[in-house]
């Protein structure tokens, strides 16, 4: 390895259906980020499943740690600080992942840094060459949350609004199973959308108190619009009920984005590699595409700012679901 990295903290993420490891310099630099997807595996079922995912995680941690590793032309002894996702997520897979941070941690005597995945996805934007400085106000939508947060610092977060029901990512799945489409939704309904009409369907946006977000009404009217047509109809219309369903979903995120009145907006999290919406929000600072989905880089990137749990009191850390 290069003489010029010192410190390299490795990132580990489990926390749903990806599997990934990740080396990151203490200044932000990506040096690998390796990540092994489930997607098709779980594309069968329409959906991730948790026993399924647990199972491959335990398959993959050990061959994606090493092509993190080979990848960053590093090795353990280079690695100064271990960061692993302990919450929220599918509690199976993320005990994958902590076991295996805590096993590498131990053995080296490092320190390990238990990190929140949704800070991760906050803390994807202080990776180079972004590197985005706050106070900002942050969109966070993914498969499993929608929230508007107050950024004033790069060890947290202020919650201003959430999800009351289905996060974003959660709608566009939902969407794409009931129009037939493929796993992952969001991509699915993100390609199908630029061959139709999103003006064909006016769906409802939900409007809810403050700055929370709804979108299981919207779910709603494209399952009433699905059934009402006949199959060689639903084939015919499928293009515009998916540009008109994303263009519902876009508008929701959008408009809680100018109702919080920030001057700096950011974007992160899975949706936000949704083109629509990215285009929608020119002036927002954007998850590179790469950080957007769940990834080790970011849960690295959000150790800088938490304080490492030294050997070894980690030992009896545990997973936890929720946030």
């Amino acid at each position: 390895m290069s003489d010029t990295v010192t410190e390299l903290i490795l990132g580990i993420e489990t926390s749903c259906d990806e599997t990934a490891a990740a080396l990151v310099t203490r200044d932000g630099e990506i040096r690998s980020n390796v990540v092994a997807s489930q997607a098709e595996l779980h594309a069968r079922y329409g959906g991730v499943v948790p026993e399924v995912a647990s199972r491959r995680h335990l398959e993959l941690v050990n061959p994606v740690l090493q092509e993190a590793l080979r990848t960053a032309d590093a090795r353990f002894d280079d690695v100064d600080a271990v960061a692993v996702t302990t919450h929220p997520g599918l509690i199976g897979a993320l005990l994958v992942g902590v076991a295996a941070a805590k096993a590498v941690a131990w053995a080296r005597r490092l320190p390990l840094v238990p990190v929140d995945h949704l800070h991760g996805h906050v803390a994807s934007l202080y990776l180079k060459p972004l590197d985005l400085e706050p106070p900002f106000v942050c969109l966070l939508a993914s498969g499993g949350h929608t929230m508007l947060l107050d950024v004033r610092e790069r060890g947290g977060y202020r919650v201003l609004g959430t999800t009351l029901d289905d996060a974003a990512g959660e709608a566009f799945d939902k969407g794409a199973r009931l129009l037939g489409l493929g796993y992952p939704g969001g991509r699915a309904i993100d390609e199908l959308a630029r061959q139709g009409d999103p003006e064909a369907y006016r769906f409802p946006v939900a409007r809810v108190p403050g700055l929370d977000f709804s979108f299981s009404g919207l779910k709603t009217a494209l399952l009433y619009s699905v059934r009402d047509l006949a199959p060689d109809e639903l084939a015919a219309r499928r293009a515009d009920l998916a540009a008109s369903y994303q263009r519902a979903i876009v508008r929701a995120l959008v408009a809680r984005v100018d109702e919080c009145g920030a001057e700096r907006i950011a974007v992160v999290g899975g949706v936000a590699a949704n083109s629509e919406l990215r285009t929608a929000l020119p002036d927002a600072a954007l998850a590179p595409l790469s950080l957007c989905t769940d990834n080790a880089a970011m849960i690295a990137s959000a150790a800088r700012y938490v304080e490492p749990l030294p050997w070894p009191a980690y030992l009896e850390l545990d997973a936890r679901a929720t946030a």
